[in-house]
Parts: structure tokens; sequence; C-alpha cells
């Protein structure tokens, strides 16, 4: 009997000495999120944040969306589709902006903010060259956790929505240019690109991004001659490899741009600057030289526009001549094509919105994910974000010092 009472201590004791497993915290999942999807009231905005497909995938994930009738109806989605995906549909901003978590694509307004509760999550756009002081004032004083998604980086480090939007922006640009070299809209009566035994359409491209390349894929596909000015030797390699053929490239040097410009049919200007006004590259001269008839497409007129002559243009009036040049200075050419921007915006929300409910809440998505930490420029009403905060002159903390406190 001592026997067996010996080798089951002894067993016992080598038991207690195997690994045991290792217990580990169980992540929260299927948090449920109330997201509100505004009608957007800002100038010639026609995008919305979500579309129906992507709101039956969240309503399917357990998630509600509530969104302002017709906020869909400037890309063609009309409250119907929304409300057989399984959204709530509300006639007023005031119910909308009730919601945890707000969806938008442009800033939301002064009037907007004030109508939000407080302790809530804001994710937009910020449109840093038109914000005011205020703008951040408010959402602090509401304590909003308020992420910027041209901000928001991906797993390799790119900012997928600005490269999304640029993909719209530089194809679009190209139709548009097109439109205004007939005659019909007072061009030179040029079809864009060319037909065998006629000379090409000439296209001077200023930049080397995201914009510039399928603006140029666009032109070349059309069949144009197209030139590309940069100051960056990377990336005028980098366009190059990308699209796959030897183009005529130069970094911005005066005299050869002014040279290029004068026998162009099209000039586009796709210099982008995160945290300034864009670089007038483009003197008043220079168009001047530029052949009557020509159009110019200034991408980069939402930073102030890289040639001299541009002036802010909208959708109702898009154009206007100068020096006999047609200029197209809208902003935000995306909204032009308002229902392919739309899907495009949706395809990056809707999945990092599916996470935020995998994760347990927008806290914990901002701990695990660094690419997502980038778009936050506050955090439970505390500026983050150090450019910001020297630009209007507020006080601002480390996000990831926040982090740990909170």
């Amino acid at each position: 009997m001592d026997i067996k009472k010996e080798s089951i201590r002894t067993l016992a004791k080598e038991a207690a000495l195997m690994p045991q497993e290792e217990l580990l915290a169980i992540s929260i999942r299927n948090f449920h999120l109330v997201i509100g999807i505004p009608r957007e009231t800002s100038f010639h905005e026609r995008r919305v944040a979500l579309v129906p497909e992507s709101v039956a995938l969240l309503v399917a994930n357990g998630h509600e969306v509530i969104i302002e009738t017709n906020a869909g109806k400037d890309s063609n989605f009309q409250d119907h589709d929304y409300s057989e995906a399984g959204a709530k549909i509300v006639y007023s901003p005031e119910e909308v902006f009730k919601a945890d978590l707000i969806m938008k694509v442009a800033p939301p307004s002064e009037q907007e903010i004030a109508m939000m509760p407080g302790k809530q999550t804001l994710i937009s756009a910020i449109h840093l060259p038109i914000q005011k002081s205020e703008h951040f004032k408010m959402l602090s004083a509401k304590k909003i956790t308020a992420v910027a998604w041209d901000f928001i980086k991906d797993e390799t480090g790119i900012f997928p929505v600005v490269r999304a939007m640029g993909e719209i922006a530089g194809n679009t640009s190209v139709l548009i240019a097109a439109e205004y070299l007939s005659h019909n809209s007072g061009g030179q009566g040029l079809m864009f690109g060319g037909i065998s035994g006629v000379k090409p359409t000439e296209v001077v491209i200023i930049g080397a991004g995201t914009v510039a390349e399928f603006a140029a894929r666009a032109a070349l596909g059309l069949g144009a001659s197209v030139k590309i000015f940069d100051n960056s030797i990377y990336r005028l390699r980098r366009i190059q490899n990308d699209l796959g053929t030897r183009l005529w490239t130069s970094t911005v040097q005066p005299r050869e741009l002014a040279t290029a410009l004068m026998t162009a049919d099209v000039a586009i200007g796709a210099i982008h600057t995160p945290k300034s006004r864009t670089p007038i590259l483009v003197s008043e001269d220079m168009v001047s030289n530029m052949k009557y008839g020509s159009v110019i497409v200034d991408i980069s007129i939402d930073q102030g526009g890289c040639f001299e002559t541009s002036r802010v243009t909208t959708h109702d009036k898009p154009v206007f001549k100068e020096h006999g040049v047609i200029h197209y200075c809208v902003p935000n050419i995306a909204s032009r094509v308002s229902r392919t921007a739309s899907y495009a915006l949706s395809n990056i929300f809707a999945p990092i919105l599916l996470t935020i409910g995998e994760e347990g809440g927008i806290a914990n998505l901002v701990k695990h994910q660094e690419g997502f930490q980038n778009g936050v420029y506050m955090y439970n009403g505390i500026l983050t974000n150090e450019a910001i905060a020297g630009m209007f002159d507020l006080s601002w903390k480390p996000l990831k010092l926040l982090i740990a406190a909170f």
C-alpha cells in the first residue's frame, strides 16, 4: 500500500514539472459597432463613405449602420438600396451624429461637430489646407477620437485611400483634357492621342507620383506623346519602371519646362505636398507662351495649384481661359466620378470597420496596428499629431503615451 502511495506521489511530482499550457487572454470578437453615415454637405462632395454592398457585409457581421436619407443619391445609390442591405434610414443629421462611430468622406463642419454628443470616433478626411484651429478645439471639447483616412497606412506602408483617389484623379484628368481639346468645348479641335500619319497630342505632366502615373497610363493608352517633370530622380525612374516604357523625363528646370509647354497641347499639374501649399512651378509667362486652345488640368489646385494662373473653379463652372489657355481647376476631381470613387473608398473602409469590431473596439485597433495609428490625429479629445499642432499653435501629446495611459 505504501509502495502504491509513493508511486502516486512520484507521478504527481512529475506531472507538476511537465510544461503547462499557457492561459492567454481571449480577444473580444464581434464587438457591436453603431456606424453613422451622414449625407455630405461640403460643396460639391458627391461621394459616400460606404456603398450598399459594404453595408450588407457589416450588418451580416452583427454591426448596425445608420444612414441619413439621400446620403448616396449623388452617387446613384438610393435609400431603398441601403434599406435592403440592412441599414436604418433616418431623416435628420442629428440622429446620424449620435452614432458611436461616424464615417464621413469630407471633414465635418462646425455645425456637424456641434451635433455630436461626445466621446465618439470620427473617421473622415482632414483637408489641412482649409482647416482652422476651431475645428480641432471643438473636437477636443467633445473628447472625440478622430482618424484622418488620408493618413492611414496599409501593411506595405502606402496610403491606400490617397493612392486610390490619385488613380481616379489621374485617369479622369486625361478624359477631362480630351473633352476640352475638342472644338465644341473651345479647344483646338484635336482628338486626344493620335492616328496614323497625324502628329500625336503632346502632354506635359508635372509630378511623378500616383496621379502622374495613372495620367500617363491613360494618355499613352490613347496614343499621346508624354513628357514628365519631377525633382526626384527616384520617382522619375520608378514611374518609367512601373509603366514599362522609356518616357521623356526631366527634373524641373524652368527653361526646359518652358520649352516643353510651348509645344504642349495638354499640361497636367500633379504635384502633391502633404503638409504645405503646392509650389508654383509654372509662371504666368510660361502659360502665356502656350498654344492657343491648349488645356491645363491643375489637379494640385486643392493645395493651391502649381500654375501661377490657376484659380479654384467648380463642377458647375469648371473652366476659364487665361492667355487663350483653357484652365480646369476643380478641387476634388474624384467627385466627378462619385460612384466609382465611393466604391474605391468603401473597399478600404469596410475591412477597417470589420477589423475594429474583431479587435473589440477602436482602442484595441489603435494599440495593435501602427498603420491605423498613423491616421489618428486626436485621441479621446487630445491632439496627437505634432505637425497639426505646429500648424495651428495647439498643444499635443504623443499617441503611444496616451495608449499606455488609457
